[in-house]
């Protein structure tokens, strides 16, 4: 029990700092767990862990960015013109929530229809280790296309429908392949259409509220609610450490991005992604 608690902080301080950089939280979380076993829980445990535990993570979104995603308001200037509920809401925070549901749509279907199979075909170190060079090198040749450009959407409400629509889009391949990394696609696809960095990053956090509620929610009713009381501890204090170490790193990468790109996070995925294939090769 107590190994396991060890275990379990380990694997929310790789969540906590994986999730949000965009080098995939699933992806480390999968690569970690070949090395780092839970002694005393079920192969369907460690299958739902390595999903509900990204809600610490997703917690700390919710109160970093409170203020920009709160939909309700008292300022009538701000309010939905109309009578009755709707007045009560912001009419700029309505619309973004409007586009995160629209990007959240793809992955949504094709999860809800297919995970097993996803989890069963792809959810091994040699497709992640893929994922993670492919993504890597995507990130550097993408930055390197954008280096001499000016400009760009820096803000939420600059995000069209269809831009969204293409962010949905690119999520849906981190939904289909671990090792992609939910955040790395997202932000990928955001600068593809124009968005700046901080504008990309931002939206990615926004998007993952509904995506791993979603998820976690998905994966929490496919286990049922047997927990032992060993396999509650494991879970919240995952999830805890998750959520601490996201308010860190959060913090941390939007002040990075401010002054740098995205390039050396590709770099990472791609000295990582060959090590994993390297070593998985050999054993």
């Amino acid at each position: 029990m107590f190994l396991d608690i060890i275990k379990s902080i380990i694997f929310g301080i790789i969540e906590g700092i994986t999730e949000w950089l965009p080098i995939s939280s699933t992806g480390h979380l999968i690569l970690a767990e070949q090395f780092i076993k839970f002694e005393n829980v079920s192969p369907e445990f460690w299958s739902m862990f390595q999903v509900v535990i990204q809600l610490g993570a997703i917690f700390a979104v919710i109160l970093i960015y409170f203020k920009q995603i709160w939909p309700f308001t008292k300022n009538k200037e701000k309010a939905i013109k109309s009578k009755g509920v709707l007045s009560f809401f912001d009419k700029n925070i309505m619309n973004l929530w409007g586009k995160i549901l629209v990007a959240c749509i793809p992955a949504a279907i094709i999860g809800i229809l297919f995970d097993d199979v996803f989890e069963a075909l792809f959810y091994n170190p040699i497709c992640i280790a893929i994922a993670l060079i492919v993504f890597g090198v995507a990130f550097i040749v993408i930055e390197n296309w954008n280096k001499n450009k000016k400009g760009g959407k820096d803000k939420s409400s600059e995000i069209t429908y269809k831009d969204a629509v293409i962010i949905g889009i690119f999520q849906l391949l981190a939904a289909i392949f671990p090792g992609t990394s939910r955040s790395g696609a997202t932000i990928i696809g955001g600068l593809l259409i124009g968005l700046s960095r901080p504008n990309a990053a931002e939206f990615t956090f926004y998007l993952a509220i509904p995506t791993m509620l979603g998820a976690s929610l998905l994966k929490l009713l496919k286990f049922g609610l047997a927990f032992t009381t060993a396999e509650i501890a494991i879970l919240i204090v995952g999830m805890l450490v998750s959520f601490i170490i996201s308010m860190f790193v959060i913090k941390f990468l939007m002040d990075y991005i401010k002054k740098h790109d995205f390039k050396v996070f590709g770099y990472y995925r791609i000295i990582l992604g060959i090590i994993v294939l390297l070593y998985f090769s050999l054993v």
